[in-house]
């Protein structure tokens, strides 16, 4: 059964949301009090370890080195030689000097993110960008040397992952570490007006929210030959649920978020449904994901997230208030609010008009200026309520079953235990294919996913 609306649990109103984001978002009046471990005074050059060498890797070390103030890519990491050669070859030519990583500061393995880590141990800044299912254990690790942080979405892909997130970020906020998430929508100037303009009863209140990802395919490559099990899946890491806790978690997260922003609370259940209905590609993705959340107050989210071709597409928010709606969210970049719930040109009341802004340069700008001035910055649990809610959805549409925040968050299934341990490639990998090829579906009413 669903949790009762009406007990004190869940009871979260807007305000308290808002008041609990905000703290959240800038720490705590504790984290000016302590000595901040930051650069020494006579060098303000911070340096920065970039660990995870894709192309969203590559991007945020790019975005961390146009900050203010002096910067170094002081060291890399990663499982694939290729990646951090790539990484290092496209940053070179606009960051010159900045970016330029000796060879003894490359390292590579399932153990390179500690070396990097500890070779700008303490006060540098760590960019964790791989697959999501490294990223606790890596911001623990980052934390515990003290190392600020930036911590790609998605944040975890279960339950125990979550917690250890939680776990890192009061660490953080007691040794006055920053920690900055990869929700770069929450720093999107045009969405943080439009919001502002729907909590201040633009549309009245909030009915319901739908968060759209309707696309083609989500990409996959085949195994090559002589590649190991281990290493073709954390290639292909978006095809394999242990590594980025599925589509609905580390694709659809960005709206899901932006909803719950929206209407100031995190639901308190949801049920789904998903499956697999034309994808044949070797890997364990459902090709849709059908996901509605209740909010405290009994009113719904819709998340809808489905990668086939030729379907009607749409990326982004659709926000249903008493007295009108919204059209906004990532996949919108020009976001717009009406009058009553027709999306017309005639019916438009307000619309950004400002400068572009650029959400992705932003977030670190924030999070750099943040480390140098000494300002309270921590996302951590912000971002992990929100990926939770995510998760939330998967287990639904997964198992078939409702699922309440709480089993969600005290779930003790680990998608991928042993981590830690993974020392080679010729390592056995967390999910394996059967003798046809075929790796484990989740089946609805069958599948324990919490």
């Amino acid at each position: 059964m669903s949790e009762n609306q009406n007990s004190p649990s869940a009871r979260t109103t807007r305000r308290d949301f808002l008041k609990t984001s905000t703290r959240l978002a800038a720490g705590t009046a504790l984290a000016g009090a302590v000595a901040r471990p930051g650069y020494a005074a006579e060098d303000n050059t911070l340096k920065i370890a970039l660990v995870g060498c894709g192309g969203r890797g590559t991007g945020a070390a790019g975005q961390a080195l146009s900050t203010k103030g002096p910067t170094q890519l002081w060291a890399m990491a990663d499982v694939f030689e290729h990646r951090l050669s790539a990484s290092l070859g496209q940053l070179r030519p606009g960051h010159g000097e900045k970016a330029d990583v000796p060879a003894e500061r490359r390292f590579i393995g399932f153990d390179a993110y500690k070396k990097a880590i500890d070779s700008i141990a303490p006060g540098g800044v760590a960019l964790l960008t791989t697959p999501p299912a490294f990223r606790p254990m890596m911001v623990e690790y980052a934390i515990s040397k003290g190392v600020h942080v930036f911590m790609e979405k998605s944040f975890a892909v279960d339950g125990p992952g979550i917690r250890r997130i939680l776990a890192a970020g009061e660490a953080a906020q007691k040794k006055n570490l920053k920690i900055a998430g990869g929700l770069m929508s929450r720093h999107y100037v045009p969405l943080e007006v439009a919001v502002e303009k729907i909590h201040d009863g633009m549309i009245g209140d909030v009915i319901t929210a739908w968060a759209y990802r309707m696309h083609g395919p989500v990409g996959f490559s085949p195994k090559r030959e002589g590649e190991s099990e281990l290493a073709h899946q954390i290639a292909n890491y978006s095809c394999y649920t242990w590594l980025n806790g599925s589509f609905i978690v580390d694709w659809l997260i960005h709206n899901i978020d932006i909803c719950c922003w929206v209407k100031g609370a995190w639901p308190v259940s949801v049920i789904g449904m998903g499956g697999r209905q034309t994808r044949t590609q070797p890997d364990q993705l459902f090709d849709q994901y059908f996901a509605e959340y209740t909010f405290p107050d009994g009113t719904r989210l819709a998340a809808q997230g489905r990668h086939i071709n030729n379907c009607w597409g749409f990326f982004g928010d659709k926000i249903q208030g008493a007295t009108g709606s919204a059209i906004l969210g990532e996949g919108q970049p020009k976001p717009f609010i009406y009058k009553g719930h027709i999306p017309t040109p005639e019916n438009v009341i307000w619309r950004y008009r400002g400068p572009e802004h650029d959400h992705y340069q932003y977030e670190h700008d924030l999070l750099f200026d943040a480390i140098r001035n000494d300002k309270p910055y921590n996302e951590a649990e912000r971002c992990a309520q929100g990926c939770l809610t995510a998760i939330m959805g998967r287990m639904a549409c997964e198992s078939g079953k409702e699922v309440t925040r709480e089993a969600a968050l005290n779930s003790t299934l680990v998608l991928a235990p042993g981590l830690e341990q993974l020392r080679s490639f010729e390592d056995p990998a967390p999910v394996m294919p059967d003798a046809q090829g075929s790796y484990p579906i989740a089946m609805p009413g069958t599948t324990v996913a919490f």
